[in-house]
């Protein structure tokens, strides 16, 4: 068949050379009978366009891939159910401030809200999306649609990030189209820097304080704040304890490092003994409201990129609304010479309690198969985490290695996350180790990735713990007294299933888990592990 192209330039096109002038090197998305313009307009590009087989796992990998790289990921989507199936990715993206760009497809201009019952008309898409994203804009000509998705860059990358959805006529990609697109710049301005006073009045409370604590979240992570938080925690002589998304900011071996086990009362009680927590880039989201419980009476300095969060779920003694990492080094130069606060020993104490409360469990397999996953990955490794019994475990156990590296879900505790967020994140990542870890559930809701995978050659290993039912569910309704209804789940012989899509497996035990991990690693394209074992939760209340 002999391969056609657009002879004109089209707003199809604008929109390729527009995404690729502000700094995408790869598009994720599905096409659609409104996008096609856009399609042909991303093959006369160089960019590298992951064609998904659902949209919701389209827009789960943009997200893999602005978490390890902390840019923008363009996901283009089709008008109606196409771009509606973003929504639980956009929640994701939205709570947990990555910077995602939604680029959709609407009916044409004049049709817009006018109830003709045009293909995949809805009475206002925009609207659907607004409470889910920072921004929302519409291109209403070609001339437009640079400047828009311009803005819709810049917005994403402004602290805090986080997802935009601009929308685009599709009478507006048809049309023929003039301009460079050269000169575009979707850099976010610089952040706002606390006011002198308020640095000075946390810095007297740094200062004096006899027992202080650090808590890092996201924040830390995406302003790159890391030998900061280093510097000044070891100034302070201050343990240092990070939120799930704050992983790997932090040196897990550092004799300050207490990790992230917010539900374990040995936390608990070293937030409540604290005079001063310093929250670095965390709003103290739904895994440190309860730590903050009633006996903390101590002062809260709270560091973020948005006025707004401040104090939102803990009144703050001193709120710095700025960059974590400037507003780190901003406090270093008023702390003056270091001090011994016994930092280290009350980190030691914690991590010691945290140490026998696990080994008197019958956990050995969960916390083996945490040990296995950091020894399998490099140090650059990343791990990309479904909402699943091990995933719940190593948001508090697992040492992350570096930061942007464990992705989990803390936003919306979403289902299907990891194995799609792994697909983006070995687009990001072709030289470091990826490896996805999901139940079977929530493999379930992206076998069809698995075309995916093998169709576009991503690097990445699946780990698949199969119960047969959602596990987690199973032991809340455990928990909760109730009889075990609509939980267990009938599926594929999922190393059959992979071998029908081309992609190696292996089924594997406790025993051999660890060398088949490392097979699955070293294998070029995707490939899968297949365990079958039921697992249990760590109880944090016997630590």
């Amino acid at each position: 068949m002999t391969e056609t192209r657009a002879t004109t330039r089209i707003g199809g096109h604008v929109v390729a050379e527009s995404l690729r002038a502000l700094g995408a090197e790869v598009v994720f998305g599905l096409p659609g009978v409104h996008a096609l313009p856009i399609w042909e307009g991303l093959r006369s590009t160089d960019l590298r366009v992951l064609g998904f087989r659902q949209e919701l796992n389209a827009g789960f990998a943009a997200d893999g891939y602005a978490r390890v790289t902390g840019r923008p990921a363009p996901l283009v989507v089709s008008t109606g159910p196409g771009a509606f199936m973003t929504l639980a990715p956009l929640m994701e993206a939205f709570m947990a401030f990555v910077p995602v760009v939604v680029v959709a497809t609407q009916i044409d201009a004049d049709a817009i809200g006018a109830g003709r019952g045009e293909l995949h008309e809805t009475p206002d898409q925009m609207a659907s999306f607004a409470p889910l994203v920072k921004w929302t804009g519409r291109a209403r000509s070609t001339a437009e649609i640079p400047e828009v998705l311009a803005e819709a860059w810049r917005r994403a990358a402004t602290p805090p990030q986080g997802p935009v959805y601009v929308e685009i006529p599709y009478d507006v990609l048809r049309a023929t189209a003039a301009g460079s697109t050269a000169d575009l710049d979707g850099g976010p301005p610089p952040g706002p820097v606390p006011p002198a006073a308020e640095l000075d009045r946390a810095a007297t409370l740094l200062r004096e304080s006899v027992l202080p604590l650090v808590v890092a979240g996201g924040g830390a992570v995406r302003s790159s704040a890391g030998s900061a938080l280093l510097e000044l925690a070891t100034s302070l002589d201050a343990p240092v304890a990070t939120t799930y998304t704050g992983k790997g900011v932090f040196p897990e071996d550092h004799p300050l490092a207490v990790g992230s086990a917010w539900d374990d009362p040995v936390h608990r009680r070293l937030i409540a003994d604290a005079d001063v927590v310093l929250c670095v880039g965390s709003w103290l989201g739904y895994e440190l409201i309860d730590a903050f419980g009633p006996d903390f009476e101590g002062a809260l300095i709270q560091i973020d990129a948005a006025a707004e969060r401040i104090g939102i779920n803990r009144p703050a003694a001193v709120g710095l609304v700025g960059d974590a990492r400037a507003t780190l080094e901003s406090l270093l130069e008023r702390l003056g010479a270091a001090a011994s606060r016994g930092g280290a020993a009350r980190a030691a104490a914690v991590r010691e309690v945290i140490a026998s409360g696990l080994a008197s469990q019958a956990t050995t397999l969960e916390l083996d198969l945490l040990e296995t996953i950091e020894d399998v990955l490099s140090e650059d490794g990343a791990a990309a985490w479904d909402s699943t019994i091990l995933a719940y475990t190593a948001c508090w156990y697992l040492r992350a290695a570096m930061p942007r590296r464990f992705l989990y879900p803390a936003g919306s505790s979403t289902l299907g996350y990891g194995f799609p967020a792994a697909l983006g994140a070995t687009a990001a990542l072709p030289e470091s180790p990826v490896l996805a870890i999901v139940g079977d559930g929530g493999f379930q809701y992206g076998i069809a990735e698995l075309a995916t995978a093998k169709q576009h050659d991503l690097d990445v290993a699946l780990l698949v713990i199969d119960d047969r039912g959602y596990g987690i569910l199973r032991q809340y309704q455990d928990d909760a007294g109730f009889a075990r209804f609509g939980v267990e789940l009938e599926h594929p012989d999922f190393v059959a299933l992979s071998a029908a899509f081309g992609v190696p497996a292996r089924r594997s035990s406790p025993e051999t888990v660890r060398g088949d991990l490392e097979w699955a690693l070293r294998e070029a394209g995707p490939s899968v592990v297949v365990l079958e074992e039921t697992l249990t939760m760590p109880e944090p209340g016997r630590m």
